[in-house]
């Protein structure tokens, strides 16, 4: 995987169907024990109510998990699960605190109304696409300074850390697509004297 979608921070939304509260929240997360810790803290938070149906999809070992918590069978985890693979976003959990208003939704009801919840809070939420970036470290002279910086704001590239010595010391960070072509015009650029050492990689926001 090269890129994938989520979303920038929590976000909320509610929606009330035949005098029943459905309370959506969503949130960016990276593991399972992250999904429960959410589900746990609604559970807290909402103690007093019936219901706290979520779905989460994580892209570590391409998790999918949901719960009806009490709901009849299908009508809650899985239509708020595909919520979520609808619109393609990947670590991220969404839970559905559902306050009963006496009266019956009926299976199809519920369905739509914990689907309708789920995209009200993807729809709150900022999305953001996340692609798969090197970190790279190179040492420069302080005559190649300004070039460098203009070549980086070309590339897109960030600079994570910056340590003046006899040269200057630089950890940056650029989509892992574009360093080939970054190497190449910094070969160029230097003579051929500077050279950028791959030191790791991560997922970051583009």
């Amino acid at each position: 995987m090269q890129s994938y979608d989520t979303i920038a921070a929590p976000a909320r939304d509610e929606l009330i169907e035949k005098r029943s509260r459905f309370l959506a929240d969503i949130r960016p997360l990276q593991t399972e024990a992250e999904c429960a810790a959410f589900v746990a803290e609604k559970r807290a938070q909402h103690h007093d109510a019936r219901h706290h149906c979520w779905a989460c999809v994580l892209r570590q070992g391409g998790v999918l998990r949901y719960s009806d918590d009490g709901e009849p069978q299908g009508t809650a985890g899985v239509p708020m699960l595909e919520v979520l693979r609808r619109e393609d976003l990947t670590d991220v959990a969404v839970v559905v605190t559902r306050y009963f208003g006496g009266i019956l939704l009926g299976a199809g009801g519920l369905s739509r109304a914990y689907s309708h919840s789920a995209k009200l809070a993807v729809d709150a939420a900022r999305r953001v696409h996340m692609r798969l970036c090197a970190q790279v470290m190179l040492e420069l002279p302080y005559s190649l300074y300004d070039r460098l910086n203009a070549l980086l704001g070309q590339m897109g590239a960030v600079t994570l850390d910056t340590a003046y010595g006899a040269d200057i010391t630089l950890t940056l960070r650029m989509e892992q697509s574009l360093l080939p072509v970054f190497e190449d015009k910094l070969t160029e650029l230097s003579g051929g004297k500077v050279r950028a050492v791959r030191i790791g990689q991560e997922f970051a926001a583009i």
